[in-house]
């Protein structure tokens, strides 16, 4: 009989652990939008898991989301931005705080992105710290060395941007990828 209970709490250790690791990647990993996600990946070809990856980023999925610089919603755009996205998409109402139009528009934004640079996170950094700085960064030699990738990012929250980055990509890619 104490076997049994030996064996029955270890069980129960156990399934709690795995239980409890896995709400816990549930809440720092969300997968919410996942239907405005998929149709935007599908419609610009962006695979679901960076866009999963810069929304948890962004905003950790809070739909009402505002920076202290006046980007707004789930993939935190500035409103100027999301003008310029809107027009070259033929969209003439969007409601940035809605999650079907801001990730309508962030991930065009990522594909337009994605193309110009083709290094994904050379990308992010786009999308991060702005095209034109990434563009400067890329012709200095003291931060690129071959004009594509980026050896050294020079503004700090760019840089912890892209380590978060690297870390949501991960678990992204294990679950939705």
């Amino acid at each position: 009989m104490k076997w049994f209970l030996s064996i029955f709490i270890a069980g129960s250790f156990v399934f709690l652990l795995c239980f409890g690791v896995n709400c816990c990647y549930g809440y720092v990993f969300p997968l919410k939008y996942s239907q405005e996600i998929e149709s935007a990946c599908e419609n610009f070809g962006v695979k679901e898991e960076i866009v999963y990856s810069v929304i948890n980023i962004e905003s950790h999925f809070n739909k009402n989301a505002l920076s202290n610089k006046g980007a707004v919603g789930l993939m935190q755009i500035m409103p100027s931005t999301a003008e310029d996205l809107a027009k070259a998409l033929s969209v003439e109402d969007f409601d940035l705080t809605n999650p079907k139009d801001n990730i309508m528009l962030g991930t065009f934004y990522i594909s337009q992105l994605l193309k110009k640079f083709e290094n994904e996170e050379t990308a992010l950094c786009a999308y991060n710290a702005g095209p034109s700085n990434v563009q400067s960064w890329l012709s200095d030699s003291e931060k690129s060395s071959d004009g594509e990738t980026l050896d050294y990012i020079p503004f700090k929250e760019t840089r912890d941007y892209i380590e978060k980055y690297r870390k949501n990509i991960k678990y992204y890619t294990y679950k939705v990828g």
